[in-house]
């Protein structure tokens, strides 16, 4: 299984370098004012050279523009070698890609083999190298060439297209390579790894990922932990609580060594800590679920902890503003302000079949006490088959009414409900506003193609469930005041006695919000807490499953 896996990780980053990738042709201005006499050895290359050595390592050719634009800005000289010899950043360099390929990170178009006897040869030689040695130009283009393909490999993952194909609709970063470049090489003393363009997250899951390869590499595989009775729980004595205790401590879920059969209060926290960062019902009681999760060889969570960090490189390196992150299988609204994560609240999102869309747009209303239009599926699924059984009485029960373009009410005796489906329905049905309405006492409108927002829900006790995933798409919130109030927070004229009485009203009310705030509904299996747990969930759309297959094949 292990070497099956480890094969399998090699292909992780192959599928960015298509033809179809595209070039970045935007003109850049870049500060070359750190340039210095001392950065520079006595000769230059020319553009000779460097097509030579392009047509020489087509492995480059997508990238072969830039790298031309990027030695012409800098008069040809070399960026990786200077009169003190190769640089610290070359090393480091280096050393980045080796510590990747330690960690599952692979890909054979990155040909670190050559280049690192090259540079094996010039440290060596430190600064008394042959300044006409031909291998010069040679280890200086294949170390540029080489970050051009790491930087749009590594940092920018698979291209626009193929993230859209996978139902991401949330735009793209973009890399300006060449003035990154520029910046690590005029930074010397700054570790290149501490200059990446990746989000904090992305470099988060490293290290969560070198810390499960470490395991791995003492415990290869694990032996299936099996229950002989229902669940287990505090109080309980059993051959496999001891089991349990082992794995929670190599996993780092229980800090006390502790290897007896007892259900101890310990072994509880632990398991409830367990819980939390898979997703389960916390109550520290050991179920078959929970046998499962610490059943699955470590070589799946790397697994899905590589899928994750390609997605991450996707999203921005930093967002500093106040926004709102809706992470769909985590089933979880987080609120952040000036890029801090303030609070956060459970969620419903859709059901597979009428799943919540992955994308991002400005929210710019809060609805109290909104109407619900009732939308075409539900209309014909539900509502007209309800009408036609029972009549004018269904509307009343549900506390409905139909209104033609106008807004103006239509009496329900006036319609011929028989003729009509939920395809050609001339009017539209809504619901009022009232406690009873789907929508609830407020929804936030951050206007989309995919009629999706979020919104407060008459049915609470769906939030008290683990997996949450029951709506026809739309986002219920568990906290909507507390969403409402923090949305509003700075406009003074919103106080909390306001807001009560515009939820509770019998009127639908419009609010615009005075600053644009940025709503992201992302996609994230894997990720580390803001209090350093490394989370895990079910992949409950199967988009994990349709990355895999395009990064690791079948």
């Amino acid at each position: 299984m292990q070497r099956i896996y480890l094969l399998l990780i090699t292909v992780l980053m192959v599928i960015a370098c298509q033809p179809g990738r595209k070039k970045n042709r935007e003109a850049i201005n870049r500060d070359t004012s750190h340039y210095t006499k001392q950065e520079y050895i006595a000769q230059t290359l020319d553009s000779g050279q460097v097509s030579t050595f392009l047509q020489r390592h087509p492995q480059f050719a997508p990238y072969s523009e830039l790298i031309h634009e990027f030695y012409r800005k800098r008069g040809f000289h070399y960026a990786w070698i200077n009169e003190e010899g190769i640089t610290e950043q070359a090393g480091g360099f280096l050393n980045m890609m080796r510590s990747d390929e330690e960690n599952g990170i692979r890909d054979s178009s990155l040909d670190k083999s050559r280049i690192q006897s090259l540079y094996d040869s010039l440290a060596q030689q430190g600064p008394s190298i042959d300044r006409k040695d031909t291998i010069l130009p040679v280890a200086e283009l294949l170390l540029t060439g080489q970050f051009f393909v790491y930087a749009n490999k590594v940092w920018g993952g698979i291209t626009s297209d193929s993230a859209r194909d996978l139902e991401w609709f949330i735009p793209r970063k973009k890399i300006n390579v060449e003035s990154l470049l520029d910046s690590m090489i005029a930074s010397p003393k700054k570790p290149i790894n501490a200059q990446e363009p990746v989000n904090r997250q992305y470099k988060l899951l490293r290290d969560e990922l070198q810390k499960m390869a470490d395991i791995v590499k003492k415990h290869p595989s694990f032996d299936s932990l099996k229950m002989d009775k229902k669940s287990y729980q505090r109080g309980d004595s059993s051959a496999l609580i001891a089991e349990v205790k082992a794995r929670l401590q190599l996993l780092g879920d229980m800090k006390e060594a502790d290897s007896s059969r007892q259900f101890t209060p310990f072994l509880d926290s632990a398991v409830r800590a367990y819980q939390t960062r898979m997703g389960h019902k916390v109550d520290g009681i050991i179920r078959q679920n929970t046998l499962d999760a610490l059943n699955r060889p470590l070589q799946h969570y790397m697994q899905q902890i590589l899928l994750n960090m390609e997605r991450l490189r996707w999203v921005p390196v930093e967002v500093t503003t106040d926004y709102i992150l809706v992470n769909i299988p985590e089933f979880s609204l987080h609120a952040y302000e000036d890029g801090k994560l303030a609070w956060s609240c459970n969620v419903v999102v859709g059901k597979p079949g009428t799943s919540t869309v992955i994308f991002n747009r400005d929210m710019k209303y809060v609805v109290f006490a909104p109407y619900w239009n009732v939308p075409p599926g539900i209309l014909g699924g539900e509502v007209l088959p309800g009408i036609k059984r029972s009549g004018a009485g269904y509307l009343a029960r549900h506390n409905m009414e139909v209104v033609g373009a106008s807004g103006n009410a239509i009496s329900p005796g006036a319609i011929s409900w028989g003729k009509y489906s939920g395809a050609n329905f001339p009017y539209i049905v809504r619901q009022k506003p009232g406690g009873s309405n789907s929508l609830g006492k407020v929804k936030f409108l951050f206007p989309n193609e995919f009629n999706i927002y979020l919104h407060d829900t008459p049915s609470k006790n769906l939030f008290n469930e683990s997996k949450r995933s029951f709506s026809h798409g739309c986002i219920r919130v568990s906290e909507p005041k507390r969403l409402a109030q923090w949305v509003l927070r700075k406009d003074s004229s919103w106080t909390e006695a306001k807001i009560d009485a515009a939820m509770n009203a019998t009127k639908e009310k419009y609010v615009t919000l005075k600053n644009k705030l940025p709503v992201f509904i992302g996609y994230f299996t894997a990720w580390v807490s803001s209090k350093g747990q490394l989370n895990f969930r079910d992949d409950v759309y199967g988009h994990d499953a349709k990355l895999a297959k395009l990064l690791f094949g079948k």
